[in-house]
């Protein structure tokens, strides 16, 4: 029972807590705010009304904006201060400008709600260029999140922390005392703490007080945290002892029923999040920011392992001549025809997402540089294969390729500049061919 409440848990911090990660990266790809910081932050009313947008569409308690080049903070209710090094309280900021990762997770107080402890999403945006403007994102009450942990345990049952990579409890549903107190501090947990820190997940059972303990632990990349559950074995079996022998035929199928139904309800919910969130309605394909998401992913599981990586960039030869002679629709057509062409020579564990316009980016994971471009001419030949009716109209299809493996030193900016550059070479040597960076 215990690890499949977990996972209900976890799907219910999927859509409460990792939400807001989603909509702060959201804000910092947006090319309204982008836009506005580059052509001089001229009219502060537009970002106002923006940020209130965004606060009041995904319920958040404050959203902000804090420009770089005029370190100036603006937020929902207009611009609350400028941010200043010498500052203790703009700390976060230039912690925000200098660090590796595009996203933070910080508690901290919100100056623009009282001083309201907060837990704050802090997203690095940049230009087109690459080049840093600043930093968005929004924020959720720290008691609104304990508020969610405590009735995720009167619904389930049982137990619910965080922890950080530490060990230190981060936050929990009712006992304060709990707080900032590190799970090697706590009788049965100190036993295993290393255990579940060094793992993504686990199940475990301990002594406490003379009473058996049952922990599910799960470590929620997105948060940084460590999600863990805890069950009393004494006080889920007590009531089951009295029951167990008259109903134990009856509980065994209404347990199935249940577990179908739930099992059928969680994947449906979460795959039509998944899908609104991540995926590109034209072709089916994941969309340019859950592309994103899983290239950075891909790209630390492969310095973490030292593994191979490779990408395919490419786009469709001639395309605005598609648009041009047959019609946007013609040209929706091929893109769909070609998407799905492209996904009848990947890989399970690949992934494909339509990077923009005609242009669409392959993650292949523990592949190396040949074995890529063998799989990009496989596609190349696939689409080449092809030809799209649209109207008793028969289009033929071409794609140009760049391939590239990671290399020490990479990160997503440079990897995607050798296979981009790859793929105008292909264009440049004729074009229906592949070239690697």
């Amino acid at each position: 029972i215990l690890p499949l409440t977990s996972d209900n848990i976890y799907s219910e911090i999927q859509k409460d807590l990792i939400r807001p990660i989603f909509i702060s990266s959201m804000m910092a790809s947006d090319t309204f705010l982008r836009d506005w910081v580059l052509t001089g932050e001229k009219d502060v009313e537009q970002l106002t009304k923006y940020l209130s947008e965004v606060k009041t569409k995904y319920q958040a308690i404050t959203s902000f904006f804090v420009s770089d080049s005029s370190a100036t903070y603006y937020h929902a209710d207009g611009i609350l201060k400028q941010v200043h090094p010498d500052n203790p309280r703009d700390s976060w900021y230039f912690r925000v400008r200098s660090m590796s990762k595009l996203y933070e997770l910080n508690v901290d107080k919100d100056m623009a709600n009282q001083d309201a402890m907060t837990i704050f999403i802090n997203h690095q945006v940049y230009d087109y260029q690459g080049n840093y403007l600043g930093a968005t994102g929004c924020g959720l009450s720290v008691t609104a999140v304990s508020q969610l942990l405590k009735t995720y345990e009167e619904r389930y049952k049982r137990h619910i922390f965080f922890v950080n990579p530490q060990g230190v409890i981060t936050f929990t549903a009712n006992n304060k005392d709990e707080k900032q107190k590190s799970i090697d501090m706590i009788e049965g947990l100190k036993e295993i703490k290393s255990t579940i820190l060094n793992q993504e997940s686990g199940s475990f059972s301990y002594e406490r007080d003379g009473h058996t303990f049952f922990l599910n632990t799960r470590f929620l990349p997105e948060l940084g945290w460590y999600l863990l559950v805890e069950q009393s074995l004494e006080e889920e079996m007590n009531p089951l002892r009295k029951t167990l022998l008259i109903n134990l035929t009856l509980c065994l199928v209404i347990s199935l029923i249940i577990l179908v139904a739930v099992q059928r309800t969680v994947s449906t919910y979460q795959q039509r999040l998944e899908r609104m969130a991540a995926t590109d309605k034209l072709t089916g394909l994941n969309n340019r920011h859950a592309g994103e998401t899983l290239f950075d992913q891909a790209l630390r599981e492969a310095v973490r392992q030292q593994s191979n990586l490779s990408i395919i960039f490419f786009d469709l030869d001639h395309f605005k001549r598609i648009n041009d002679e047959y019609g946007h629709q013609a040209g929706d057509a091929v893109l769909a025809s070609s998407a799905k062409a492209v996904l009848s020579c990947l890989r399970e564990a690949d992934i494909v997402c339509r990077w923009g316009g005609e242009e669409f980016l392959i993650i292949l994971k523990n592949c190396g540089i040949d074995d890529a471009f063998q799989i990009a001419e496989k596609i190349r030949l696939t689409v080449a294969g092809l030809t799209v009716v649209f109207r008793d109209v028969n289009m033929l299809v071409n794609i140009s390729l760049g391939v590239a493996q990671w290399q020490v030193g990479d990160n997503e900016e440079t990897l995607l500049m050798r296979a981009d550059s790859a793929m105008y070479r292909a264009k440049s040597n004729g074009r229906n061919r592949t070239e690697k960076g």
